[in-house]
């Protein structure tokens, strides 16, 4: 069976799934590209307000082929750093992407996979999910921004272990961590990251899209500046319609419809 980036729409959401059964839902340069299509598509659409991200089957996604990173081996090294650079592309777009995007996960989501749950701005799990960066058991270390994120969002000593022991982690303990959002029960994270993508649908999309940029640059500006930022983000949403809409619809006790 070939391996693809599958995408369907789920009213106002698109739902991209990691498809490559045989191999444990594992990635690849052609979905890497994929991903970063369907990323453009969906910021060009109205049409579209959230993003889920999930795994064919039971499980998210087992991260890199074994088989094809030890036919890289014979390769110049030139043609792995373009499918790394291929990953980080689609890990920047999500980061990017100005429209929440959610991971919906069952069963593992193992080294590239943890790191593409890491770039999203929701993860909804499965009770019995794992996740892992298995790097170091075969001599590798992380790719995928993995290590950027959770030397951010954890103690060190925490991200060691992760890192350099590759020890498994699972859904309720990440919840615990403050990196899961949601956990739900065995085979539900879909239908439920789908209800929090609608009510995410909802919120007003330019109001959404300031808030994921000034997440994205809090941790690497002064806080003058993003004060600046911020000042200057309220300032064009409150002269944007869904302003005039929401703060009406607030006053009336009304559920607002945002443009």
């Amino acid at each position: 069976m070939t391996a693809e980036l599958k995408s369907t729409s789920q009213g106002r959401t698109m739902v991209l799934t990691i498809s490559n059964p045989e191999h444990r839902n594992a990635l690849g340069p052609e979905m890497y590209a994929a991903g970063v299509e369907a990323l453009n598509v969906a910021e060009s659409s109205p049409d579209v307000r959230s993003v889920v991200i999930t795994g064919e089957g039971a499980m998210f996604c087992a991260g890199g082929n074994l088989n094809r990173l030890q036919a890289n081996r014979h390769e110049p090294p030139e043609v792995q750093a373009q499918s790394i650079e291929g990953l980080h592309s689609w890990i920047e777009a999500i980061r990017t992407f100005p429209k929440p995007v959610i991971a919906a996960v069952e069963g593992a989501a193992a080294g590239a996979g943890f790191s593409l749950c890491l770039a999203c701005d929701f993860i909804v799990a499965a009770e019995d999910a794992l996740f892992v960066m298995a790097y170091s058991a075969v001599a590798l270390s992380p790719d995928g921004g993995g290590s950027w994120q959770l030397a951010r969002a954890l103690p060190r000593q925490l991200v060691s272990e992760l890192l350099m022991n590759a020890q498994r982690i699972d859904a309720p303990r990440l919840h615990q961590l403050g990196i899961v959002n949601r956990v739900t029960p065995h085979g539900n994270a879909l239908a439920d990251a789908l209800v929090l993508a609608e009510k995410l649908n909802g919120r007003a999309p330019n109001a959404l899209a300031s808030v994921k940029e000034l997440m994205n640059d809090a941790l690497d500006t002064s806080l003058s500046r993003h004060l600046a930022s911020e000042r200057d983000h309220f300032v064009k949403n409150l002269h944007h319609a869904n302003a005039g809409i929401g703060i009406a619809a607030f006053l009336a006790k009304e559920a607002p419809r945002f443009e």
